[in-house]
């Protein structure tokens, strides 16, 4: 049986900001395999997004195993971000 998924201590903040920007998030952390923590779409595009926590040490915020495989075999829009700030940037998210 898989263990409960860990969500880094910044993931709820992150996907409220995105969520009043009008940005859609599903939480995705669950799926176990290496799957990302959200998918995010925003102007017709999705991204895969693998939120590490910025607070931790460079360490602490390194990919699983199972992160590194996913992230290499994916074929489409994937990304490890620590903040908001790296997401919007991502988005190319226009504050107008």
């Amino acid at each position: 049986m898989r263990k409960k998924a860990r969500v880094d201590a910044n993931q709820k903040e992150i996907v409220q900001e995105l969520r009043k920007r009008g940005i859609s998030v599903l939480h995705t952390h669950q799926l176990g395999k290496g799957a990302p923590d959200i998918i995010v779409g925003y102007m017709n595009s999705n991204y895969l997004i693998e939120l590490k926590d910025g607070n931790k040490s460079k360490s602490q915020q390194r990919l699983t195993k199972d992160e590194l495989d996913f992230s290499l075999k994916w074929g489409g829009n994937y990304a490890v971000c620590n903040s908001l700030e790296q997401i919007l940037l991502l988005l190319d998210y226009d504050k107008e």
